[in-house]
């Protein structure tokens, strides 16, 4: 009886297949699974990251927002203060009379000494 060794050589080939692709199917999934597990948390680590700068961002915003309405209102209290300063009776009968010239009817009150106002309307 004659043997055909290219015959039993490809049985044993294939039988060498057959196991490797047993056993190498179920790693190869294992590794897979690892893989994609790795990857999903190194996405979910990115993603904390990135909302851990956003919300430091929005926290320096808001700080100088808060340092910028500061700065603003001591620039309205200066010039209040300055403008406290200046206005004289003087300067308030000039704005009267300036209201009157302009054509608008605006109503201006002027206190007298009894702190009531002084109400003129033109006609």
């Amino acid at each position: 009886m004659r043997v055909d060794w290219l015959a039993v050589g490809g049985v044993v080939v294939g039988l060498f297949l057959l196991v490797g692709l047993l056993w190498g199917i179920p790693n190869y999934k294992v590794y897979a699974r690892e893989l994609n597990g790795k990857a999903q948390l190194r996405e979910a680590e990115w993603n904390r990251q990135i909302a851990i700068q956003e919300a430091e961002a929005l926290k320096e915003s808001a700080k100088l927002m808060a340092e910028a309405e500061v700065l603003r209102a001591e620039g309205i209290a200066k010039a209040n203060e300055i403008i406290a300063g200046s206005i004289t009776e003087e300067y308030i009968r000039y704005k009267f009379v300036e209201g009157l010239n302009d054509g608008n009817t605006e109503v201006i009150y002027v206190p007298t000494e009894a702190n009531l106002p002084i109400l003129e309307a033109r006609g």
